[in-house]
């Protein structure tokens, strides 16, 4: 297995990861990420065979699990109960009690709802030029979890710099500093979702919470903890994926001067620069992948963005193309983990792109966007427009 080393905050990596991935994909279909200490698979079978492989999975076996810091402990306690981080059983009875609630009749019955936030948002763009993610990309998302959850839209700041301090717990270069801001987000998270939890178990509403507290599956409902951290996590990785997303897609419409949104068109954006670029396996018995072997407790990481610009699986996969047949991108993920969200943010994002382009046809760039050193997440810090 070839070695390679790239530091994931380097400036360039983070503005263009591609041409990295591109070597590492010539590399064979592992190498080994020194940065990381961890193997990577980086096309997209190979992806997305790791990522269905139940001798792998997200929770870490029993020897390696981590000691958790005490500084951290509230962070670590809320993550115990998160469906990403765990492995069947545990794992599936919460995301059938989560899907009992968070159905497709539910998420399709807020078209209209999302339609009209769109349009009042868009009329109170200013003039002149602005940071659309501040005005729009930050705004659909997290007002639209809040409403479906039954929370207040008037703590929509709140819950964003929570979702945002938190996720900062995955970000290369992780500081002490971002660590402590992580925990006490969790706490100030948690203690406000007690509080309407507890309000909903008492006075039921027609609202998320209210359905996931209904729920039932062979007569085991979610417990306090389980439901507080489903919420968060419905949240932090429903809303800062779809405001990346969302702004990279924006960029990519404006470049290319394509202003007409379907759902083939959300897919394309979504493969050729996805909100999450990687999402790491722990293995669970020693065996042979790929041609290279691995033991209990070694690590593998998928990585999303490089498998969505694998020539084997999309020709001229560089290019945007808006009407490109091909197998289902990794932007979602695959497997057991596959993002229990996926419809909500494909929704949002067509109809948020759709009107934003039809309410705004003179949209234009007014500065080249930055990524903002987030890896493994990857979206702008601001996203500069001029829309009239």
């Amino acid at each position: 297995m070839q070695k390679l080393t790239q530091s994931p905050t380097d400036a360039a990596f983070v503005q263009d990861p591609y041409p990295f991935y591109d070597r590492a994909r010539a590399a064979g279909p592992l190498f080994y990420w020194t940065d990381y200490e961890m193997a990577c698979a980086v096309g997209h079978a190979e992806v997305s065979a790791i990522l269905r492989d139940r001798r792998m999975g997200r929770e870490a076996p029993v020897e390696r699990a981590p000691e958790i810091p005490d500084h951290l402990a509230a962070f670590y306690a809320c993550e115990a109960h998160s469906m990403l981080e765990l492995e069947p059983p545990a794992h599936t009875r919460l995301r059938k009690l989560v899907l009992h609630a968070f159905t497709s009749r539910r998420i399709n019955a807020l078209a209209p709802e999302i339609e009209a936030l769109c349009h009042r948002l868009i009329d109170g763009f200013p003039q002149g030029s602005f940071d659309l993610l501040d005005a729009y990309a930050r705004q659909v998302p997290v007002i639209i979890i809040a409403r479906l959850m039954g929370l207040p839209e008037s703590r929509a700041d709140d819950l964003l710099a929570w979702s945002n301090a938190m996720v900062g717990m995955y970000q290369a270069g992780r500081t002490r500093t971002m660590e402590d801001a992580a925990e006490m987000a969790t706490q100030a998270f948690c203690d406000f979702l007690a509080v309407y939890v507890a309000d909903k178990r008492r006075t039921p509403g027609d609202d998320l919470i209210s359905e996931l507290i209904a729920a039932e599956q062979e007569g085991e409902k979610l417990t306090t903890e389980e439901l507080i951290s489903t919420c968060i996590l419905l949240l932090n990785a429903g809303h800062e994926a779809t405001v990346h997303s969302l702004g990279n897609a924006v960029r990519v419409l404006l470049e290319q001067d394509h202003r007409e949104i379907d759902a083939p068109c959300v897919e394309e954006l979504l493969r050729l620069d996805p909100p999450l670029h990687m999402f790491t396996r722990w293995v669970y018995e020693d065996l042979e992948i790929f041609g290279q072997r691995f033991a209990r407790g070694d690590r593998i990481a998928c990585l999303l963005g490089a498998a969505n610009r694998d020539p084997e699986a999309y020709a001229d996969p560089h290019r945007f193309d808006p009407t490109r047949k091909g197998p289902a991108h990794m932007g979602f993920g695959a497997g057991i983990h596959f993002c229990v969200g996926a419809p909500l943010a494909r929704l949002e994002m067509r109809i948020a792109l759709t009107s934003l382009m039809r309410h705004c046809p003179d949209l234009a760039l007014v500065e080249p966007p930055r990524y903002a050193g987030l890896y493994p997440f990857h979206g702008f810090d601001r996203l500069m427009v001029r829309a009239f």
